[in-house]
């Protein structure tokens, strides 16, 4: 029984794509079992996904400061006239640039401060949250603008958002292979 649950839990480990298996249970019962959870997966359960995440780069500092307390964010991707990603903005940009440098964020321009696109670190929707963390983790950011194939804005995550996604799959795991292990499991084939 436990190595059938091994080779489960190896399979679901070492399984790079976003592929799904099914977990048959017993008494015609069916559980999904989903490798990979992608960006997209976790801006769909975060709080970015209900909400406009973008703000001009001409507007001043303060509406951007606004909008973070509003909303509880602490970054927002910027757009320039035309409504093209032109980079983001976060807290701590207004924390390091206006509160330390005396600075005032009626008068400043989003676009003093914020981080310009030609040095901002993106995803795709389709990388798996793993990948955007270590994205992440190398570059010392909190944060990961989501961009489509044409390079226009799908979504935001979170270094929180990524974490809340890795960590609901891992319980869905482990309660998928305590059930199994407890007699409540079948056998493992493809979708």
């Amino acid at each position: 029984m436990f190595s059938i649950a091994s080779q489960v839990a190896r399979r679901c480990a070492t399984s790079g794509s976003a592929a799904r298996h099914q977990l048959t249970l017993r008494a015609g019962f069916a559980q999904t079992v989903k490798e990979g959870l992608t960006a997209t997966d976790a801006w769909s359960k975060s709080c970015y996904s209900d909400m406009d995440y973008t703000i001009n780069e001409n507007l001043p500092v303060y509406e951007a400061v606004q909008k973070f307390a509003a909303y509880n964010v602490g970054c927002l991707v910027t757009t320039n006239d035309e409504g093209n990603i032109s980079g983001v903005v976060s807290e701590r940009d207004y924390v390091c640039k206006i509160a330390l440098l005396s600075k005032t964020s009626k008068d400043t321009a989003i676009k003093e401060i914020s981080t310009k696109s030609a040095n901002l670190i993106v995803a795709s929707p389709s990388e798996t949250v793993s990948d955007c963390m270590a994205k992440m983790l190398l570059k010392d950011i909190r944060h990961l603008p989501l961009l489509d194939e044409d390079g226009g804005v799908v979504g935001i995550v979170s270094i929180k958002d990524l974490v809340k996604a890795e960590l609901k799959e891992k319980q869905d795991a482990i309660k998928t292979l305590s059930d199994f292990a407890l007699g409540k499991g079948g056998h493992f084939s493809a979708e």
